[in-house]
Protein backbone atom coordinates (compact mmCIF):
# COMPACT_ATOMS: atom_id res chain seq x y z
CA UNK A 1 0.00 0.00 0.00
CA UNK A 2 0.77 3.63 -1.02
CA UNK A 3 2.37 5.78 1.45
CA UNK A 4 -0.55 8.62 1.89
CA UNK A 5 -2.33 11.56 4.08
CA UNK A 6 -5.77 11.16 4.58
CA UNK A 7 -7.52 14.49 6.12
CA UNK A 8 -11.49 14.31 7.68
CA UNK A 9 -13.57 17.35 6.92
CA UNK A 10 -15.52 18.01 10.40
CA UNK A 11 -19.35 18.28 9.43
CA UNK A 12 -22.40 17.48 12.02
CA UNK A 13 -24.80 15.21 9.59
CA UNK A 14 -28.08 14.58 10.84
CA UNK A 15 -29.76 11.96 8.39
CA UNK A 16 -32.93 10.55 7.77
CA UNK A 17 -36.98 11.38 7.11
CA UNK A 18 -37.96 14.33 9.31
CA UNK A 19 -34.74 14.96 10.05
CA UNK A 20 -35.89 19.08 9.11
CA UNK A 21 -37.26 18.69 12.50
CA UNK A 22 -34.04 18.80 14.24
CA UNK A 23 -33.03 22.11 12.88
CA UNK A 24 -34.11 24.53 15.89
CA UNK A 25 -32.11 22.01 17.96
CA UNK A 26 -28.88 22.25 15.49
CA UNK A 27 -29.22 26.56 15.22
CA UNK A 28 -28.76 26.67 19.15
CA UNK A 29 -26.27 23.79 19.23
CA UNK A 30 -24.10 26.37 16.77
CA UNK A 31 -24.80 29.11 19.36
CA UNK A 32 -26.40 31.07 16.73
CA UNK A 33 -29.29 33.55 17.60
CA UNK A 34 -30.42 35.11 14.29
CA UNK A 35 -30.03 33.24 10.94
CA UNK A 36 -30.36 34.28 7.42
CA UNK A 37 -32.12 32.01 5.16
CA UNK A 38 -30.54 31.70 1.73
CA UNK A 39 -32.38 29.91 -1.36
CA UNK A 40 -32.88 30.26 -4.94
CA UNK A 41 -36.11 32.32 -6.07
CA UNK A 42 -37.93 29.11 -7.14
CA UNK A 43 -37.37 27.49 -3.45
CA UNK A 44 -38.75 29.89 -1.52
CA UNK A 45 -41.74 28.54 0.20
CA UNK A 46 -38.86 26.41 1.02
CA UNK A 47 -36.85 29.09 2.74
CA UNK A 48 -40.52 30.52 4.58
CA UNK A 49 -40.78 26.93 5.78
CA UNK A 50 -37.42 26.78 7.05
CA UNK A 51 -38.07 30.21 8.64
CA UNK A 52 -41.53 29.32 10.63
CA UNK A 53 -39.42 26.46 12.38
CA UNK A 54 -36.72 29.08 13.21
CA UNK A 55 -39.33 31.67 14.96
CA UNK A 56 -37.57 33.94 16.25
CA UNK A 57 -34.12 32.91 15.46
CA UNK A 58 -34.59 33.85 11.80
CA UNK A 59 -33.25 36.74 11.26
CA UNK A 60 -34.78 37.04 7.43
CA UNK A 61 -34.72 35.42 3.93
CA UNK A 62 -32.70 35.71 1.05
CA UNK A 63 -34.00 33.69 -2.04
CA UNK A 64 -31.70 35.22 -4.54
CA UNK A 65 -29.21 32.67 -5.01
CA UNK A 66 -28.34 31.48 -8.96
CA UNK A 67 -26.23 28.97 -10.42
CA UNK A 68 -21.95 29.61 -10.61
CA UNK A 69 -22.21 32.29 -7.61
CA UNK A 70 -21.95 35.24 -9.54
CA UNK A 71 -19.82 37.35 -7.17
CA UNK A 72 -22.53 40.75 -7.90
CA UNK A 73 -25.04 38.10 -5.72
CA UNK A 74 -22.16 36.93 -3.33
CA UNK A 75 -22.05 41.14 -2.74
CA UNK A 76 -25.40 41.31 -1.78
CA UNK A 77 -25.67 38.61 -0.22
CA UNK A 78 -23.45 39.39 2.24
CA UNK A 79 -24.29 43.08 2.82
CA UNK A 80 -27.41 41.87 4.17
CA UNK A 81 -26.48 39.19 6.72
CA UNK A 82 -24.51 42.34 7.54
CA UNK A 83 -27.45 44.41 7.97
CA UNK A 84 -29.80 41.84 9.86
CA UNK A 85 -26.81 41.27 11.95
CA UNK A 86 -27.26 37.76 11.23
CA UNK A 87 -24.78 35.63 13.06
CA UNK A 88 -25.69 32.11 10.64
CA UNK A 89 -26.60 31.59 7.57
CA UNK A 90 -29.31 28.47 6.64
CA UNK A 91 -28.62 27.08 2.74
CA UNK A 92 -32.03 25.12 1.88
CA UNK A 93 -31.33 23.77 -1.57
CA UNK A 94 -28.71 22.60 -3.93
CA UNK A 95 -25.75 24.15 -4.85
CA UNK A 96 -26.27 27.09 -6.13
CA UNK A 97 -27.32 27.70 -2.39
CA UNK A 98 -24.87 26.30 -0.80
CA UNK A 99 -22.30 28.07 -2.60
CA UNK A 100 -24.03 31.11 -1.80
CA UNK A 101 -23.90 30.44 1.96
CA UNK A 102 -20.35 29.76 0.82
CA UNK A 103 -19.60 33.74 -0.08
CA UNK A 104 -20.89 34.93 2.95
CA UNK A 105 -19.03 32.59 5.12
CA UNK A 106 -15.73 33.10 2.75
CA UNK A 107 -15.43 36.74 4.04
CA UNK A 108 -17.46 37.06 7.15
CA UNK A 109 -16.70 33.60 8.90
CA UNK A 110 -20.27 33.30 9.49
CA UNK A 111 -21.04 29.54 10.17
CA UNK A 112 -23.59 27.77 7.83
CA UNK A 113 -26.20 24.86 8.25
CA UNK A 114 -26.47 23.60 4.77
CA UNK A 115 -29.87 21.38 4.05
CA UNK A 116 -29.81 19.67 0.81
CA UNK A 117 -32.13 19.03 -1.56
CA UNK A 118 -30.30 17.80 -4.58
CA UNK A 119 -27.58 15.23 -4.88
CA UNK A 120 -24.95 18.48 -5.35
CA UNK A 121 -22.22 17.22 -2.90
CA UNK A 122 -21.14 20.80 -2.50
CA UNK A 123 -22.37 20.70 1.84
CA UNK A 124 -19.69 18.37 2.38
CA UNK A 125 -16.78 20.15 0.95
CA UNK A 126 -14.30 22.97 1.56
CA UNK A 127 -14.58 23.93 -1.91
CA UNK A 128 -16.21 27.30 -3.19
CA UNK A 129 -16.46 28.77 -6.29
CA UNK A 130 -17.86 32.55 -7.32
CA UNK A 131 -17.65 33.61 -11.21
CA UNK A 132 -16.83 37.45 -12.23
CA UNK A 133 -16.36 38.67 -15.70
CA UNK A 134 -17.51 35.60 -17.22
CA UNK A 135 -15.06 33.24 -15.44
CA UNK A 136 -15.57 30.62 -12.79
CA UNK A 137 -12.50 30.46 -9.93
CA UNK A 138 -12.61 27.91 -6.94
CA UNK A 139 -10.68 27.86 -4.25
CA UNK A 140 -10.62 25.85 -1.02
CA UNK A 141 -11.32 27.26 2.34
CA UNK A 142 -11.94 25.55 5.50
CA UNK A 143 -14.19 28.60 6.48
CA UNK A 144 -16.73 27.86 3.74
CA UNK A 145 -17.40 23.72 4.96
CA UNK A 146 -20.53 23.80 6.41
CA UNK A 147 -20.60 22.98 10.55
CA UNK A 148 -24.00 21.09 10.15
CA UNK A 149 -25.61 19.20 7.47
CA UNK A 150 -29.31 18.02 8.19
CA UNK A 151 -29.89 15.42 5.19
CA UNK A 152 -33.92 14.86 4.93
CA UNK A 153 -35.08 12.64 1.69
CA UNK A 154 -38.49 13.64 2.26
CA UNK A 155 -37.07 16.96 1.22
CA UNK A 156 -36.69 15.70 -1.93
CA UNK A 157 -39.33 13.71 -3.15
CA UNK A 158 -40.75 16.67 -5.46
CA UNK A 159 -37.77 17.21 -6.97
CA UNK A 160 -38.29 16.63 -10.61
CA UNK A 161 -37.09 13.47 -12.29
CA UNK A 162 -35.10 15.07 -14.80
CA UNK A 163 -33.48 16.70 -12.08
CA UNK A 164 -32.78 13.56 -10.04
CA UNK A 165 -30.92 11.74 -12.47
CA UNK A 166 -28.29 14.31 -13.64
CA UNK A 167 -27.97 15.39 -9.80
CA UNK A 168 -27.01 12.01 -9.20
CA UNK A 169 -24.92 11.48 -12.03
CA UNK A 170 -22.76 14.95 -10.77
CA UNK A 171 -22.90 13.34 -7.59
CA UNK A 172 -21.24 10.06 -9.35
CA UNK A 173 -18.91 12.47 -11.18
CA UNK A 174 -17.27 13.84 -7.73
CA UNK A 175 -16.47 10.23 -6.96
CA UNK A 176 -15.48 8.68 -10.27
CA UNK A 177 -12.99 11.59 -10.11
CA UNK A 178 -11.72 11.19 -6.64
CA UNK A 179 -10.97 7.48 -7.61
CA UNK A 180 -7.77 8.70 -9.74
CA UNK A 181 -7.21 12.07 -7.89
CA UNK A 182 -2.92 12.30 -7.25
CA UNK A 183 -3.55 12.99 -3.50
CA UNK A 184 -6.39 10.13 -3.38
CA UNK A 185 -6.09 7.31 -0.20
CA UNK A 186 -7.94 3.89 0.46
CA UNK A 187 -10.39 5.93 2.82
CA UNK A 188 -11.70 7.98 -0.45
CA UNK A 189 -11.83 4.81 -2.32
CA UNK A 190 -13.77 2.90 -0.29
CA UNK A 191 -16.11 6.24 -0.04
CA UNK A 192 -16.02 7.13 -3.66
CA UNK A 193 -16.72 2.94 -4.76
CA UNK A 194 -19.89 3.18 -2.43
CA UNK A 195 -21.10 6.16 -3.31
CA UNK A 196 -21.34 5.36 -7.38
CA UNK A 197 -22.63 2.18 -6.28
CA UNK A 198 -25.42 3.63 -4.36
CA UNK A 199 -26.56 6.65 -6.29
CA UNK A 200 -26.48 4.40 -9.76
CA UNK A 201 -29.10 1.83 -7.49
CA UNK A 202 -30.87 4.41 -6.74
CA UNK A 203 -31.41 6.49 -10.17
CA UNK A 204 -32.29 2.71 -10.93
CA UNK A 205 -35.24 2.66 -8.72
CA UNK A 206 -36.57 6.18 -8.66
CA UNK A 207 -36.45 6.27 -13.08
CA UNK A 208 -39.51 4.14 -11.98
CA UNK A 209 -40.78 5.40 -8.96
CA UNK A 210 -39.83 9.06 -7.86
CA UNK A 211 -41.34 9.16 -4.60
CA UNK A 212 -39.68 6.02 -3.35
CA UNK A 213 -38.33 7.50 -0.11
CA UNK A 214 -35.68 4.62 0.52
CA UNK A 215 -34.40 5.28 -2.70
CA UNK A 216 -34.71 9.08 -1.88
CA UNK A 217 -32.92 8.22 1.34
CA UNK A 218 -30.39 5.81 -0.92
CA UNK A 219 -29.36 8.61 -3.30
CA UNK A 220 -28.72 11.08 -0.53
CA UNK A 221 -26.56 8.68 1.66
CA UNK A 222 -24.76 8.37 -1.92
CA UNK A 223 -24.68 11.97 -2.51
CA UNK A 224 -22.92 12.51 1.02
CA UNK A 225 -20.42 9.97 0.17
CA UNK A 226 -19.22 11.20 -3.28
CA UNK A 227 -19.28 14.48 -1.58
CA UNK A 228 -16.89 14.04 0.92
CA UNK A 229 -14.80 12.26 -1.60
CA UNK A 230 -15.22 15.53 -3.23
CA UNK A 231 -14.20 17.79 -0.40
CA UNK A 232 -10.56 15.35 0.77
CA UNK A 233 -9.01 15.17 -2.66
CA UNK A 234 -8.01 17.37 -5.55
CA UNK A 235 -10.07 17.17 -8.79
CA UNK A 236 -8.99 17.02 -12.23
CA UNK A 237 -10.02 17.34 -15.45
CA UNK A 238 -13.64 16.48 -15.37
CA UNK A 239 -14.07 19.38 -12.57
CA UNK A 240 -12.47 21.91 -14.59
CA UNK A 241 -13.99 21.51 -18.08
CA UNK A 242 -17.23 21.77 -16.02
CA UNK A 243 -16.17 24.85 -14.68
CA UNK A 244 -15.03 25.97 -17.78
CA UNK A 245 -18.20 25.13 -19.22
CA UNK A 246 -20.20 26.84 -16.67
CA UNK A 247 -18.92 29.86 -15.43
CA UNK A 248 -18.10 31.12 -19.10
CA UNK A 249 -20.92 29.59 -21.21
CA UNK A 250 -23.76 29.87 -18.36
CA UNK A 251 -24.33 25.74 -18.80
CA UNK A 252 -26.57 24.22 -16.10
CA UNK A 253 -24.29 22.32 -13.54
CA UNK A 254 -25.67 19.36 -12.89
CA UNK A 255 -26.53 18.66 -16.72
CA UNK A 256 -22.59 19.69 -17.95
CA UNK A 257 -21.40 17.10 -15.22
CA UNK A 258 -23.40 14.27 -17.14
CA UNK A 259 -22.75 15.24 -20.52
CA UNK A 260 -18.99 15.52 -19.68
CA UNK A 261 -18.28 12.82 -17.10
CA UNK A 262 -18.08 9.98 -19.84
CA UNK A 263 -15.63 11.82 -21.98
CA UNK A 264 -13.34 12.51 -18.94
CA UNK A 265 -12.96 9.26 -17.73
CA UNK A 266 -12.56 7.55 -21.17
CA UNK A 267 -9.79 10.28 -21.85
CA UNK A 268 -7.85 9.04 -18.57
CA UNK A 269 -8.57 5.71 -18.83
CA UNK A 270 -5.27 4.22 -19.90
CA UNK A 271 -3.70 6.17 -17.29
CA UNK A 272 -6.12 5.08 -14.40
CA UNK A 273 -6.52 1.91 -14.85
CA UNK A 274 -7.44 0.92 -11.06
CA UNK A 275 -9.99 4.05 -10.78
CA UNK A 276 -11.89 2.68 -13.93
CA UNK A 277 -12.23 -0.94 -12.44
CA UNK A 278 -13.77 0.15 -9.45
CA UNK A 279 -15.84 3.01 -11.35
CA UNK A 280 -16.83 -0.37 -13.45
CA UNK A 281 -17.55 -2.33 -10.81
CA UNK A 282 -19.76 0.26 -8.65
CA UNK A 283 -21.92 0.62 -11.76
CA UNK A 284 -21.77 -3.02 -12.51
CA UNK A 285 -20.87 -3.03 -16.27
CA UNK A 286 -17.65 -3.96 -18.18
CA UNK A 287 -16.26 -0.13 -19.08
CA UNK A 288 -16.39 2.58 -17.02
CA UNK A 289 -17.04 5.40 -19.37
CA UNK A 290 -19.24 3.68 -21.74
CA UNK A 291 -21.36 2.67 -18.68
CA UNK A 292 -21.54 6.25 -17.12
CA UNK A 293 -22.76 7.34 -20.75
CA UNK A 294 -25.89 4.40 -21.01
CA UNK A 295 -26.71 4.87 -17.18
CA UNK A 296 -27.89 8.52 -18.64
CA UNK A 297 -29.00 7.58 -21.97
CA UNK A 298 -31.07 5.12 -20.54
CA UNK A 299 -32.47 6.96 -18.09
CA UNK A 300 -33.15 10.28 -20.60
CA UNK A 301 -30.54 12.43 -18.75
CA UNK A 302 -28.47 14.87 -21.59
CA UNK A 303 -25.97 13.50 -23.15
CA UNK A 304 -24.76 16.33 -25.75
CA UNK A 305 -23.61 19.88 -24.55
CA UNK A 306 -25.87 21.08 -27.45
CA UNK A 307 -28.84 20.15 -26.19
CA UNK A 308 -28.02 21.71 -22.56
CA UNK A 309 -27.33 25.16 -24.53
CA UNK A 310 -23.85 24.91 -25.86
CA UNK A 311 -22.72 26.68 -29.08
CA UNK A 312 -20.77 25.33 -31.32
CA UNK A 313 -18.66 28.79 -31.67
CA UNK A 314 -17.42 28.59 -27.52
CA UNK A 315 -15.74 24.86 -28.12
CA UNK A 316 -12.45 26.59 -29.30
CA UNK A 317 -12.68 28.70 -26.64
CA UNK A 318 -13.27 26.07 -24.11
CA UNK A 319 -10.60 24.14 -25.26
CA UNK A 320 -8.10 26.86 -24.91
CA UNK A 321 -9.32 27.50 -21.43
CA UNK A 322 -9.13 23.71 -20.46
CA UNK A 323 -5.37 23.62 -20.93
CA UNK A 324 -4.56 27.32 -19.63
CA UNK A 325 -3.70 26.14 -16.47
CA UNK A 326 -2.49 22.88 -15.33
CA UNK A 327 -3.45 21.44 -13.11
CA UNK A 328 -2.56 17.15 -11.56
CA UNK A 329 -4.69 14.85 -14.02
CA UNK A 330 -3.80 11.18 -14.58
CA UNK A 331 -3.21 11.90 -18.49
CA UNK A 332 -1.15 15.12 -19.72
CA UNK A 333 -3.55 18.01 -21.02
CA UNK A 334 -3.15 17.89 -24.78
CA UNK A 335 -5.27 20.80 -26.66
CA UNK A 336 -5.86 18.99 -29.24
CA UNK A 337 -7.36 15.79 -27.45
CA UNK A 338 -9.40 18.02 -25.71
CA UNK A 339 -11.07 19.94 -28.43
CA UNK A 340 -11.79 15.99 -29.77
CA UNK A 341 -13.24 15.12 -26.60
CA UNK A 342 -15.59 18.35 -26.52
CA UNK A 343 -16.90 17.88 -30.17
CA UNK A 344 -17.45 14.10 -29.01
CA UNK A 345 -19.52 16.00 -25.73
CA UNK A 346 -20.83 18.50 -28.10
CA UNK A 347 -22.76 15.62 -31.06
CA UNK A 348 -23.67 13.21 -27.70
CA UNK A 349 -21.56 10.77 -29.37
CA UNK A 350 -20.23 7.62 -26.98
CA UNK A 351 -16.99 8.12 -25.10
CA UNK A 352 -14.21 7.55 -26.94
CA UNK A 353 -10.94 5.49 -24.94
Amino acid sequence: MKTFTYTANASRVVFGPGALQALPAEIERLGAKRALVLSTPEQVDAARRVAALLGERAAGLFPKAVMHVPIETAREARDEAKRLGADCAVAIGGGSTTGLGKAIALDSGLPILAIPTTYAGSEMTPIYGLTEGGVKKTGRDARVLPRTVIYDPELTLTLPLAMTLTSALNAIAHAAEGLYAHDGNPITALMAEEGIRASAAAMQVLAGDPKNLEARSNALYGAWLCGSVLGAVSMGLHHKLCHTLGGSFNLPHAETHTVILPHALAYNAAQAPGAMARVARALGVRDAARGVYDLAARHGAPTSLKAIGMSADGLDRAAELAVANQYPNPRPLERAALRALLQRAFDGEPPQT
